[in-house]
């Protein structure tokens, strides 16, 4: 095993630099998930990109602060811009003016707008650090414009809250409005004649009392003023319902805490109407829907949703006289539903996707206008977990006739669906771009073979026979479905059947490994790596507490198939099949009988000090950060690491032998004063620092990166600007020895075994560093099952949305510094060692795509030794194979398998027929005495 494994290694270092993906296998062995994130309900609309144009695309501005276009028929992605690089903002608007070619948004302190049709940025207005509260499309006319200008109505909070004015064209500010009445900023509203400003006014009894301010919307100039008698009603600013942007909703619609009455004021008036809920039902959440458009009826709906059940009442607004009125309910339905509103021309409409259907209905009648049966397509059910929550729709109207209907859902699982006239079209899975914590799940073979092998190499020998027939019974479960699609097997292999992505469905080489994601909303999800992250199985672990333990919980991978999840205060424990999501019984003594799990040490952070000792034991040792520096990052070397060799084969056949402590942390400290960083490498069992390196100069508010493989480590910074203004970024490496010299173990000399090594002492360490072109935010290692294909060091660059493979030797710190490699070095694959590492294109991993969003990274071994799976993970998902030495254990694509097949096959007829001829001919031999051809 051992010169195999040299063998294989010394291939690989003649080989030339991996590249990240060869272009037959581009878009096949890789997928990518372009994802936007959560929609939100007020910020998702259906919008003509071209007003000449009817097709229509589906907006969103999510809770990820991703600006995106999505085509209605497919699901695709036509473009996005990402707002905000911290994907935190807590205020996000976004709106669009009817029959205009420009979505404008506004996120924090930017408002920006937007070519609807490419997503191209026409113009943008910083607000100068002030947090925009509200947005709104004003459409009145002025007396210099035809047809209305339609700008953008922005409300900004702070000290001294802002109305403006900005004009669609360029941005420019054409008016400017300041409130320094000291009360909180609300919404606005747009009417025919008036701009209405809506604030909140704290009353001397602790509630809240509504403020009307009218502005005159050519000049911004205050008109008049009045205040609701509210503050018995509203003790905090979410019982407010609603506020009418539009003169087609010119309302303010609020609740008290009980949620027994709902009173609705028309905006201009003092007048407000009261309405009674109905007292015999819990109502946990009232919502409120109404028209955009300016030209609509004035009518809308106010949606009722209780623990079981949910329905909805319309109500009609008065302009003249300033009153609201009930027009009629619709009937109450079981479960989860979810309503939205569409216009066409000055009439509006109401859908309803429920359980099992989708209605439509007028706004100035009950009756309904089309009815469809809600069909379920790929799983998926609009119940339970997976319940509608919200939705925007688009209606067809023919000849006063609703002749279809589609509708955007996001259901609670986190996935957003198109339904058309009752039909599912697509799903988009934006749960995943919330993801916290994944892990790879342990294949059930031949991973789980291993483990089950183990079981019976530690059981007496009694207990190993039971278990060896047992497992073997199990095993003929499968047995008919193997001999089932071995027909199709054998037939696709010689291009007879099905693809080679098919053909992989039983997992012989490892790529169809599942990914167990956890979510920040408190769900697992399953998601097979081999079939374009299709979702295996998705299911809710947060319970109904506020805020859970169970949101982004950590996850584990156990050999025996199961998923521990461990809660954030990492009190709880659940235990989880990998196969189907199913809870198992835990009991604290499953984890210390996982046998492949051989920690022997535990590390933690305690009153900012690293701590930590043997698993069994109490913490015996701590690590203090000096010169005031706080502990960043600790990265341990992983568990499952498998190393090949024990040393290093120079070029003169001499041995450097590694340094493979199997207990190491890497633990980065950094100080924000003396911007400065500290890299320290210890022995977790003894805590004694066997490396340690300082950096000065460091941008501690860039991501500091780092990983541990083997004997070496790698970590990246970004440093501060030098004299000529210019930031750069590091990139070091550094792997660890026994000894500086070859054939010589150093103190392990003494050890027989790998068990009776002591790992305390200092190793001999060589690191270099490398000024690179872009920051990098996460690191990660290739992983392959035995360790010996060479690894490739992956790295997150944000700043060009992309996932690099670097080389392993291109990285080696041996590299010679200030000469040419001799001939011993190049045998190596060393080469001259240079400062600046450029990336090639050929590292690439995701080629001519862009990844949102990456924040971590995660690899596993497949089957095959020559290959590891890649799965990055954060806005979007993205996964591909990769072999850093090539694909030495498998045929290539184009092997010819059928004209291997009839070259045997001739081979064999060749046969048969020649043996009678090679038979008589034998007879007239010289030697030939008493031969019998057989």
């Amino acid at each position: 095993m051992r010169i195999q494994s040299a063998l294989v290694a010394a291939a690989g270092l003649v080989l030339p630099a991996c590249q990240a993906v060869f272009v037959d296998d581009a878009w096949k062995v890789d997928w990518h998930l372009a994802l936007v994130g959560a929609p939100q309900e007020q910020t998702t609309f259906f919008h003509q990109p071209v007003a000449a144009s009817k097709a229509s695309l589906l907006y969103t501005l999510s809770d990820k602060a991703i600006l995106g276009a999505v085509n209605p028929k497919d699901g695709s992605l036509r473009w996005r811009q990402q707002l905000s690089p911290t994907n935190n903002s807590t205020s996000t608007f976004l709106r669009a003016a009817q029959d205009q070619n420009l979505v404008i948004s506004a996120v924090d302190g930017q408002v920006a707008a937007w070519s609807a049709a490419d997503g191209r940025q026409a113009w943008s207005f910083d607000l100068g650090g002030a947090s925009v509260k509200d947005l709104e499309i004003v459409e009145i006319p002025e007396v210099n414009e035809q047809g209305g200008s339609k700008d953008a109505i922005v409300l900004t909070g702070g000290p001294l809250p802002t109305v403006q004015r900005l004009a669609r064209q360029d941005g420019s500010s054409k008016w400017l409005f300041r409130d320094e009445s000291g009360d909180s900023p609300f919404q606005l509203s747009v009417s025919s004649t008036h701009i209405f400003y809506i604030s909140l006014h704290t009353s001397m009894l602790g509630g809240f009392k509504i403020k009307v301010v009218s502005l005159d919307p050519v000049t911004g100039h205050k008109i008049d003023q009045y205040t609701l008698t509210t503050e018995s009603d509203l003790a905090s600013p979410a019982e407010i319902l609603s506020v009418g942007a539009n003169s087609a909703s010119p309302i303010i619609a609020w609740t008290d805490k009980a949620r027994s009455t709902l009173k609705i004021n028309v905006i201009g008036s003092k007048t407000v109407s009261t309405f009674n809920v109905d007292a015999a039902q819990d109502v946990i959440r009232l919502s409120l829907h109404a028209p955009y458009h300016v030209n609509a009826q004035p009518h809308f709906l106010v949606h009722y949703e209780t623990r079981s059940q949910n329905w909805a009442e319309v109500y009609h607004v008065d302009l003249v006289k300033s009153t609201v009125s009930k027009a009629y309910s619709l009937p109450k339905l079981t479960g989860k539903a979810a309503f939205s509103v569409s216009t066409s021309e000055a009439n509006v409409y109401f859908t309803r996707v429920s359980e099992s259907e989708v209605t439509v209905v007028s706004s100035a009648s009950h009756g309904v206008l089309a009815r469809w049966s809600l069909k379920a397509a790929a799983g998926i059910t609009l119940q339970g977990d997976h319940a509608p929550l919200h939705a925007v729709s688009e209606v067809s109207v023919k000849s006063d006739t609703v002749s279809a209907v589609r509708s955007a859902v996001y259901l609670a699982s986190g996935e957003w669906i198109l339904i058309r006239d009752g039909t599912p079209v697509w799903e988009r899975p934006e749960a995943l771009s919330s993801i916290k914590s994944a892990v790879w799940a342990y294949l059930p073979a031949p991973e789980g073979l291993v483990h089950e092998l183990q079981i019976e190499g530690h059981s007496n020998p009694v207990q190993a026979y039971i278990h060896r027939v047992t497992r073997h019974i199990a095993a003929l479960e499968s047995l008919p479905a193997y001999l089932a699609a071995l027909p199709g097997r054998i037939a696709g292999s010689v291009g007879l059947g099905s693809s080679d992505a098919d053909l992989d469905s039983t997992n012989i080489f490892g790529f169809h490994k599942r990914v167990i994601c956890a979510t920040e909303s408190g769900r697992l999800i399953a998601l097979d790596a081999g079939s374009e992250g299709s979702a295996v199985w998705n299911v809710k672990i947060v319970n109904d507490a506020a805020p859970s333990p169970w949101q982004s919980p950590k996850l584990t991978a156990r050999p025996d198939g199961t998923i521990l999840a461990t809660s954030v205060d990492g009190s709880q424990h659940r235990l989880f099949n990998a196969s189907n999501g199913a809870e198992v019984a835990y009991t604290r003594s499953l984890l210390s009988s996982d046998l492949s799990l051989d920690v022997k040490y535990a590390y933690g952070l305690k009153n900012g000090k690293v701590v930590g000792g043997p698993i069994a034991e109490a913490a015996s040792w701590k690590f203090s950060p000096g010169n005031g520096e706080e502990v960043y990052s600790m990265t341990p070397r992983p568990l499952d690491d498998p190393v090949a060799s024990i040393g290093k084969v120079l070029g003169d056949r001499k041995v450097l032998y590694k340094y493979l402590n199997p207990n190491t942390l890497l633990v980065i400290t950094c100080s924000d004063k003396t911007m400065s960083a500290t890299v320290s490498v210890l022995d977790a069992l003894s805590g004694s620092v066997v490396y340690v390196a300082s950096h000065q100069g460091v941008d501690t508010t860039l991501p500091i990166a780092s990983t541990m493989s083997e004997n070496w480590f790698a970590y990246s910074f970004a440093s501060q600007p030098t004299a000529d203004g210019v930031k750069g970024y590091q990139l070091i490496i550094g792997e660890m020895f026994e000894s500086p010299f070859s054939n010589d173990r150093g103190p392990q000399n003494a050890a027989k075994n790998s068990s009776e090594a002591d790992y305390s002492y200092q190793p001999h360490v060589i690191a270099q560093s490398y000024r690179i072109r872009e920051p990098i935010s996460k690191l990660a290692v290739t992983q392959t099952r035995q360790g010996i294909t060479s690894r490739a060091l992956l790295a997150v660059l944000p700043e060009s949305n992309a996932v690099i493979g670097i080389p392993r030797h291109v990285i080696d710190p041996r590299r010679p510094v200030g000469r040419d490699a001799t001939k011993d070095e190049m045998m190596e694959g060393l080469m001259r060692y240079t400062p600046v590492l450029e990336f090639d294109p050929k590292w690439y991993l995701n080629h001519q795509r862009e990844i949102y969003g990456v924040n971590a990274i995660t690899t596993s071994p497949a089957v095959l030794e020559s290959t590891s799976l890649v799965f990055a993970y954060g806005l979007d998902i993205f996964s591909t194979r990769i072999s850093p030495s090539f694909s030495f254990d498998i045929l290539g694509k184009d092997f010819n398998k059928l004209q291997m097949l009839a070259t045997v096959a001739a081979l064999a007829v060749a046969t048969v027929a020649v043996a009678p001829l090679v038979c008589r001919l034998a007879r007239y031999l010289p030697t030939h005495t008493d031969y019998t051809c057989r």
